[in-house]
C-alpha cells in the first residue's frame, strides 16, 4: 500500500503490533495518532519541519551535567505542569515543577544550619511541619531544599562565585516532625534564555521570569513524595510565572520578626524574616504498597 496522507498513521501504528511492552505500544500508538494529526493540521513546508529538528537538536546540545534544556522546554510549555497536576495526590501539599537545577546532590546538613554559604543579606528562618494528612506529625522524613541567592542565581550557574551546595540542604526532621534552616530570601529570577529555549520565548514575545521561590522534595515511608516550592507572597510575577508552576496555596508570607525568643532560637539575630511552610503528605496508594 502506497504511504499516503490518508494512510501514513494506519502504516505507522502498524509497525508497532509486536511491541510486547503494552504501556510502550499504548504511548507509541497514540504519540503517532496526535503527532500526525498535528503535521495534517499546520502543514509545515520542508524548511519548517528542518529548522523543527535544528532546534530540537540544538536544544540536545545544551543538556550538560548542571543544565537540562529539555527539561526547560517541558517547563515553558506547560507540559512539566501537566504531568505533575495529573499524577499528584488530591490531598496534601499541592506539588509542582522540579526545575532544570536539581542537578547536583544537595549536602546533609543538621536542623538549624544555614544553607546560605555566601553570608550575603538579611538573614532568613524557614521553619514548619511534615505531616500527615490526618494532621499527624512525620518524624525523621527526608526533606531536600534547594533554591537561588538573593541575586536570582543558583549555585551551578556561577561556579567561580558561589561555592557547591549553595542553597541546598538535605535535612530530616526532629521527633515532632518539625524542620528549621537559615538561610537568605531568595530573588525572582529568568531561567536561562542564552539557550535554544530563550530563543523562542523572545520569538513568541514571552518573559523568562519567575517568582522568587524555594525549592522542596518530602518523602516519608507509606507517603507519596511531592515535589512542591514555597513562592515568595508578593513577589515580581507571582501571577505570570514561565513554567506555569504557582499554586494559590503555596504561595507564603516571609515576614519581618523582631521576636528576640525567636531570634536566639533559631540562632540568627532581630530583625530577621520568618517563613513557616507546612507540608502535607499523602498516603501512599495501597498498589505501591
Amino acid at each position: 500500500m502506497d504511504f499516503t496522507v490518508e494512510t501514513a498513521t494506519d502504516a505507522v501504528v502498524e509497525s508497532f503490533r509486536q511491541t510486547k511492552d503494552q504501556r510502550l505500544r499504548q504511548v507509541m500508538e497514540s504519540l503517532t495518532h496526535h503527532l500526525h494529526d498535528f503535521v495534517r493540521d499546520i502543514e509545515p513546508t520542508m524548511e519548517e519541519w528542518e529548522t523543527a529538528i535544528g532546534f530540537l537538536t540544538a536544544v540536545g546540545r545544551t543538556c550538560d551535567d548542571t543544565r537540562q534544556e529539555f527539561v526547560l522546554l517541558s517547563d515553558v510549555l506547560g507540559v512539566s505542569m501537566l504531568v505533575e497536576t495529573l499524577n499528584g495526590a488530591e490531598e496534601g501539599t499541592g506539588s509542582t515543577v522540579l526545575g532544570p537545577f536539581h542537578m547536583t546532590s544537595s549536602p546533609r546538613r543538621e536542623l538549624g544550619d544555614s544553607i546560605d554559604l555566601l553570608g550575603t543579606g538579611r538573614p532568613c528562618v524557614v521553619s514548619g511541619r511534615l505531616l500527615a494528612a490526618d494532621g499527624t506529625p512525620l518524624p525523621d522524613t527526608e526533606l531536600d531544599v534547594w533554591q537561588c541567592s538573593k541575586d536570582g542565581f543558583y549555585d551551578v550557574q556561577q561556579p567561580d562565585e558561589q561555592p557547591p551546595g549553595n542553597g541546598r540542604g538535605l535535612f530530616r526532621t526532629d521527633g515532632e516532625g518539625r524542620y528549621w534552616f537559615r538561610t537568605v530570601v531568595p530573588s525572582h529570577y529568568p531561567i536561562p534564555v542564552d539557550g535554544p529555549v530563550g530563543l523562542l520565548l523572545e520569538a513568541t514575545g514571552r518573559h523568562p521570569y519567575r517568582p522568587a521561590h524555594i525549592h522542596f522534595i518530602a518523602s516519608a515511608e507509606h507517603h507519596r513524595p511531592v515535589t512542591t516550592h514555597a513562592f515568595v507572597a508578593g513577589s515580581p510575577y507571582i501571577d505570570s510565572d514561565a513554567v506555569f508552576a504557582v499554586k494559590r496555596g503555596l504561595i507564603t508570607d516571609f515576614t519581618d520578626s523582631y521576636e528576640e525568643r525567636d531570634a536566639e532560637r533559631f540562632g540568627v539575630t532581630v530583625p530577621f524574616t520568618h517563613a513557616r511552610f507546612d507540608i502535607v503528605l499523602a498516603p501512599e496508594s495501597e498498589s505501591a504498597r
